[in-house]
C-alpha cells in the first residue's frame, strides 16, 4: 500500500514539473515604453545674431534650456575670451527634441536665421 502512495506522489510531482516547465505564461512581461528612453544626443546650432557672452548667450541658453526636451546648452570654445567669434552652441537634448521648434523659439526671442551646423 505504501508503494502505491509513493508511486502516485512521484507521478503527481512529475506532472507538476511538466506543467510548470512547458506552460505558456499567461501575462508575458511587457516593457514600459516610458521607461525605455534613448540616450541623450547633441547637435551644434549656429546662432548668427549671438554677439556677446553677457546678454546674447545667456538669452539663447535660457530660451533653449527652458524647453523640456533640452538637457543643456553650452557655448563652443571661442578663439579668445570676451567677444563671440564663433556663434555656435552645443545643445544636448532628449529623444523628444524638435529642432524646428527650437529654432522657431530662438527666432521669436530675436535670434533669426539660426540653423543646425552639419
Amino acid at each position: 500500500m505504501r508503494g502505491i502512495s509513493y508511486a502516485i506522489a512521484v507521478l503527481v510531482a512529475a506532472g507538476m514539473v511538466y506543467l510548470i516547465a512547458f506552460q505558456e505564461p499567461s501575462n508575458p512581461p511587457q516593457t514600459n515604453a516610458a521607461a525605455v528612453q534613448a540616450e541623450p544626443a547633441s547637435l551644434t546650432l549656429n546662432v548668427p545674431e549671438m554677439h556677446c557672452i553677457y546678454a546674447c548667450f545667456p538669452s539663447v541658453k535660457e530660451n533653449l534650456e527652458s524647453r523640456e526636451d533640452v538637457i543643456s546648452v553650452e557655448l563652443v570654445k571661442q578663439k579668445e575670451e570676451g567677444p563671440i567669434d564663433t556663434p555656435n552652441v552645443i545643445v544636448t537634448y532628449s529623444a523628444e527634441f524638435d529642432v524646428d521648434d527650437a529654432v522657431a523659439s530662438l527666432e521669436k526671442e530675436g535670434f533669426p536665421n539660426s540653423s543646425v551646423v552639419e
